[in-house]
This record gives C-alpha cells, sequence and structure tokens, in this order.
C-alpha cells in the first residue's frame, strides 16, 4: 500500500494542496460569486470527489475531460484529477461541437466533467463519442445517463485518496491554441508545471497569503499555471467567470487584490474605463503581462493608473509549461521593449535555420531546453520530432539577445514578412503603430504583391470617438521606423479576431486578406 510519505517526496500538484491544507487550514483558499472556502474545505471538497472518480474505476493514466467556464468546480476537478494520477484534458468552452468532439476523441478521454451551460452540446456529440464511459455534471437541471458531481461528493469520503503519484507523469493534455492551424495535446508533467511555478514565484514578489485574481479561462495553459501559483504559495484566489472591465475593477477593490495577471487587450479595456482614478487600486502590487506582445506605452499606461503597481512581462508557451522568459521592473528602465531574461530552471539559444546559435544581438528562433520542457505532443511522434529537433524545443519565436542576457521578441517565425528580399517583422510594426493615440489594437500581416512578393498590411481598431485614415496612419509609420517597413494598405475594422487568451489569430487574417 502506498503511504503518504511515499507521495510527499514527489513534486506532485495534488500533494501542493495537501500540503497548504495542513499548513493553513483556515486560511481562505477560493472566493467565486458568494461562495468562500477555506484550504481545508477546498482540499476536502477534491478529496471526496478524487475518492468519487476512484470509485468509477478511474484511474493512473485514464484521460478526464474538463469542460467548464471560470468557477471553483474547473480547479476542484483538475486537482481531484492530480491526486489520482488521473491526466486532466481542459476543453475550450468556446469551441463548436465538431471542435470539441475532436479533442475529447483525441485525448482518448474516458469521462468528461462539465457545467450546465454545456449541456446542450455534450447531448449533440455524446452519439460519436462511444469511449466516454462516464458523464459528471454540475447541473440543477441533469441530463438523462448522468451522474451528479454533488451527489458523488456527498457520498464519499475526504480522506486523502492515497494514490501514488510520480512527478514524471503527465497531469494535463493541454491543446495548444491553434493561432497557426490545428491544435496539438501537449503532455505536460506534475514537475514540468510546478517547477515553471517555482521559477515564477521566485521572480515574482508573490507573498504568502496574498490575494489574487483570476479571470483568463482556466482551459489554457497560463490561467492554469496562475491558479498552481496561488495554492504553492498559499495564497487566496479570487474567480470571476469572465472579464468585463467594470466588475474586474470593483472586485480588484472590494477584495484588495494584491496580485493580478491580464492579457495585454484586457489592460487596454479595464484602462479605458471613465473615472478610473477615482478607485482606490493601492493594494494591487504585482501584475503579470503576457500572452501577446505588449506595447511599451501600455505598460507606461498600466504604472500610470496603478502607483503601487511592479509589472512582470512573463512570456513562453504551452509546451513550456508555460513560462521561459521574465522581464523585471527593476529592470524596466534600461530594457523597455524586453521580455527578460530566462527563468532559472530554463536553457535557450538563439539558432538560425540550420539550428547554429547567431551571432548576438542578431535575429534567430528561441530554442529551449530543461524540466519545465513538455512530455511530447500526444498522439503526435511526427510533431514531437520535429518540434524536438536535436533535443532542444523549437519555439517558432523569432528573439534577439542583447549582451546582458535580455530576450527581445521580434516575431513569430510565421509572422515575418519578406518583402523585396527583406524580412519585416509584424512586431516591430504593430509597436510602431500602437504609438498613434487613436489606435486602440492592431494586427500586421504579409500579403501576396505581385511585385514585391509580399507587403506589409495592417488591420486596425479605431478607439470609440476618434477618426483616423489611411493616409494618416502610414505616415505615423513613416515617422516611426525605416519607410520600407511601413503598411502599404490599412483596413479599419471594429474587433480583431482572438482566441480566449487574447492572442490574435493572424492566420484568419491572412486567410481573408490573402487575396
Amino acid at each position: 500500500m502506498t503511504s503518504q510519505q511515499d507521495i510527499q517526496s514527489q513534486l506532485v500538484i495534488g500533494e501542493a494542496l495537501a500540503r497548504a491544507a495542513r499548513k493553513f487550514p483556515d486560511m481562505e483558499a477560493l472566493v467565486f460569486r458568494d461562495k468562500r472556502m477555506t484550504y481545508r474545505q477546498f482540499d476536502e471538497q477534491v478529496n471526496r470527489l478524487a475518492n468519487a472518480l476512484l470509485g468509477l474505476g478511474i484511474s493512473n493514466g485514464d484521460k478526464v475531460a474538463v469542460l467548464f467556464t471560470n468557477c471553483t468546480e474547473i480547479i476542484e476537478s483538475y486537482m481531484a484529477l492530480c491526486k489520482i494520477g488521473a491526466v486532466g484534458v481542459p476543453i475550450n468552452f468556446r469551441l463548436v461541437a465538431v471542435e470539441m468532439q475532436y479533442q475529447l476523441e483525441h485525448s482518448d478521454s474516458v469521462a468528461i466533467i462539465f457545467g450546465e451551460a454545456f449541456n446542450e452540446i455534450i447531448g449533440e456529440i455524446r452519439p460519436q463519442l462511444p469511449e466516454i464511459k462516464n458523464y459528471i455534471s454540475v447541473s440543477e437541471n441533469g441530463i438523462a445517463d448522468t451522474l451528479d458531481y454533488y451527489e458523488l461528493i456527498r457520498n464519499n469520503s475526504a480522506d486523502e485518496p492515497g494514490v501514488y503519484v510520480s512527478d514524471d507523469d503527465p497531469a494535463f493534455i493541454m491543446y495548444t491554441s491553434g493561432t497557426t492551424g490545428k491544435p496539438k495535446g501537449t503532455l505536460l508533467t506534475h514537475k514540468s508545471m510546478l517547477l515553471s511555478v517555482i521559477h515564477f514565484l521566485i521572480d515574482c514578489d508573490v507573498r504568502r497569503g496574498d490575494r489574487h485574481i483570476s479571470v483568463a479561462p482556466m482551459f489554457h495553459a497560463m490561467a492554469t499555471s496562475g491558479s498552481l501559483n496561488v495554492i504553492f504559495a498559499c495564497g487566496t484566489n479570487v474567480i470571476l467567470e469572465e472579464f468585463v472591465p467594470q466588475e474586474y475593477l470593483n472586485a480588484l477593490v472590494k477584495e484588495k487584490i494584491n496580485v493580478a495577471g491580464l492579457a495585454p487587450v484586457m489592460w487596454i479595456f479595464l484602462l479605458d474605463l471613465p473615472d478610473i482614478e477615482k478607485y482606490d487600486t493601492s493594494n494591487l502590487r504585482v501584475t503579470s503581462v503576457g500572452s501577446a506582445f505588449v506595447p511599451v506605452e501600455l505598460k507606461r499606461r498600466i504604472k500610470k493608473h496603478f502607483p503601487n503597481i511592479n509589472i512582470y512581462d512573463a512570456f513562453g508557451q504551452t509546451e513550456m509549461s508555460p513560462t521561459t522568459t521574465m522581464q523585471l521592473p527593476i529592470d524596466g528602465l534600461d530594457k523597455e521593449g524586453s521580455v527578460g531574461r530566462r527563468l532559472l530552471c530554463v536553457d535557450a539559444r538563439v539558432v538560425d535555420e540550420d539550428d547554429n546559435d547567431v551571432p548576438q544581438g542578431e535575429v534567430g528562433e528561441i530554442i529551449y531546453r530543461g524540466p519545465t520542457v513538455m512530455k511530447g505532443y500526444y498522439k503526435n511522434p511526427e510533431g514531437t520530432a520535429e518540434a524536438m529537433k536535436g533535443g532542444w524545443f523549437h519555439s517558432g519565436d523569432l528573439v534577439r539577445e542583447d549582451e546582458d542576457g535580455f530576450i527581445f521578441v521580434v516575431d513569430r517565425k510565421k509572422d515575418m514578412i519578406i518583402s523585396g528580399g527583406e524580412n519585416i517583422y509584424a512586431a516591430e510594426v504593430e509597436d510602431a503603430i500602437y504609438k498613434n493615440h487613436k489606435v486602440l489594437e492592431t494586427a500586421v500581416i504579409g500579403v501576396p504583391d505581385p511585385v514585391w512578393g509580399e507587403s506589409v498590411k495592417a488591420i486596425v481598431v479605431v478607439k470609440e470617438g476618434e477618426t483616423l485614415t489611411e493616409e494618416e496612419l502610414i505616415e505615423h509609420c513613416k515617422e516611426n521606423i525605416a519607410s520600407y517597413k511601413k503598411p502599404k494598405s490599412v483596413d479599419f475594422i471594429d474587433t480583431l479576431p482572438r482566441n480566449p487568451t487574447g492572442k490574435v489569430l493572424k492566420f484568419e487574417l491572412r486567410e481573408k486578406y490573402k487575396s
């Protein structure tokens, strides 16, 4: 029989929660709407669910899908699966039926835990999913042949399940965001996730008992990692179901939030709220920004309205569990535009097409090695071999590194525009466009050009109440970047297509404008 000592010897996610509950049982762990849970209550709830899943025959290595908007149940489900060695498969709740069916089939899920909002879509695809044996619903209006989440919890023990889990076992299959095409299932281990958390906490000024706020969708690696940050640091996680700028600001003040993380587009909408300067935001001490390029001008606006804040620019991707570099506040004045230096557990090189190191200061692809690298792409050995060529994970991100080891992201490899033989990096053009105060958001892509091969096109969303012409914006760019980099054409639209984490879906824009 497995002893608790065996379990505690491993760096595993379920034990991180158990440890927090032993040390701080009465500390507030979760807040969602009118629900508040201490660490003791949180851990007991998770144990009851874990024991219920064991009773259903779900065991180490089994894949279980989890489908919710942000709530306490999504975190409980992740933690319960981790405690029994099952593999959580977070499902993007914005997917249509056929996309959801693909991920459930591809992941070999044997069960799914889901919220009431998804009764209809689950009912639609259920006949095509014979491998899923158990449907567990959090619903007041349950559907036929579905197990009730809270009845399972009521009828099972709050004791630790006592299942041995190795820290090298997979904890999650995280599907990539699909900004470049079909999602891939990324296998992340307990160790890779927690080492990323530990090194994130080392670099950030996160303290025991800090109050965090979570609003990014929790099926995403960065948001899941953020929830683990809170548990590992023994803090309080205030959860919002979705990002509504005014509600978010109200929660920051009411809950006296110390730590927050937002994608750049969310910060833009938050800062555009009227009378934001009238709110007491003095408790907010730490924010991480990431998941998309962060304009320097945006960081200045954040500092203006949140005077006590320290901005940590986190950079990485799902396959790295997910953070790889961090720009610290102390570096900001001298290294504007950088995403910082490598985290302690991450090795990185900047290489050319043949994986040769490029000279310092030149642009190349950043590749990674270390204990936070994914275990591989699930059921995709060819994709894994391509990504892990030579034992290094190839990120697809184009960067340059300065003499002090600071990384400057130039672009996604697939986003580089080659016009007349010149390499033009979309992120550089976007940064120039953001210097125009009338611009709310922008995306720059390459479009076919019969003369130059490709030409630069800017797609722009203008701030409400402002007017801007194509000629004005191109002239503005000429004043901020070399003329050959300026957009040759500009389209103005109401909103940019984005995935749930805020990344612009540039492949959709390329498809739309390719002709």
